[in-house]
């Protein structure tokens, strides 16, 4: 599945009755996107806002590239993520978990609450497409950077 085609597919699982009341469309190219801030990462990753929650909507998406040896702090959802990897190949980690390595194609689905980070490889860079609703006004509570050792080694400390 191409990018794009990943893209509307999200959208159109994530919007179900938004339909009904009237279509919107956003452009690709319309959305502002921005370096993700040092509070919440380390190293390159840039952020494309796809959509936003709204009345009627309770969910955001964003595509995040991370360029090689980028990853996100530790973090949760507090109604969970999903994460669909589009190009490139990156990690991703619970806090009691190992390492695993994320391609094209995969779905990665974070239950509620469970601490994990997310990013490149030391030597790749990944994009993915990241999906969550919003649990009374949040979508992600941020915690502690990954460390070096964590993240070349896998072993959450």
């Amino acid at each position: 599945m191409t990018h794009r085609a990943l893209i509307a597919a999200a959208c159109l699982i994530w919007t179900g009755g938004a339909f009904a009341q009237g279509m919107q469309v956003s452009q690709n190219g319309d959305r502002e996107g921005y370096i993700g801030p040092d509070d919440y990462f380390t190293g390159t990753a840039y952020v494309e806002p796809l959509f936003s929650a709204g009345d009627s909507f309770r969910s955001n998406g964003a595509s995040v590239t991370f360029l090689p040896g980028a990853r996100s702090h530790w973090h949760t959802h507090p109604a969970g993520q999903v994460l669909i990897v589009t190009e490139g190949t990156g990690w991703v980690q619970a806090e009691d978990g190992e390492k695993r390595i994320m391609r094209p194609g995969d779905v990665i689905r974070t239950p509620p609450g469970v601490k994990h980070w997310h990013g490149a490889t030391d030597t790749n860079a990944v994009t993915h497409l990241a999906i969550q609703q919003l649990k009374n006004g949040e979508n992600v509570i941020w915690k502690e950077p990954v460390t070096d050792r964590q993240y070349n080694g896998g072993a959450a400390e």
